[in-house]
């Protein structure tokens, strides 16, 4: 098992629709971004390649209930693609993941903790 943490907000479905409609570079750029943010996180957090099949939880911390979870929880295929490049994963197919976990946590600091375990229970 391992995680880490993604500190503050990654771009929801709506924010990424949003910018994918007016401009189909400024949605790439955002995708970017984001990926970068997580690849940055993991790296520090020392972790190295995850024998498949993986579970992740995704423990979603907001601010308040404003934005939607389906919105929200969008953001893990950033996170499920920056796990790709950081080689902690080599697929996000269904030879490789098992399942996802998502969990809604509402305090005053933002970010995701994103937990890898060999199969859904293990830890």
């Amino acid at each position: 098992m391992f995680e880490f943490w993604i500190e503050g907000g990654l771009p929801t479905l709506n924010e990424y629709t949003k910018v994918s409609r007016g401009n189909k570079y400024a949605s790439a750029g955002m995708k970017k971004d984001a990926e970068e943010k997580i690849m940055f996180e993991i790296a520090l957090s020392g972790t190295g390649e995850f024998t498949p099949p993986a579970f992740i939880t995704f423990e979603w911390h907001e601010k308040n209930k404003r934005r939607d979870k389906d919105n929200v929880c969008f953001a893990k295929k950033f996170i499920l693609d920056a796990l790709q490049k950081s080689r902690i994963l080599k697929d996000d197919g269904n030879k490789y993941i098992s399942g996802f976990k998502d969990v809604f946590v509402y305090e005053k600091k933002q970010g995701v903790k994103v937990t890898i375990t060999g199969d859904e229970g293990e830890a």
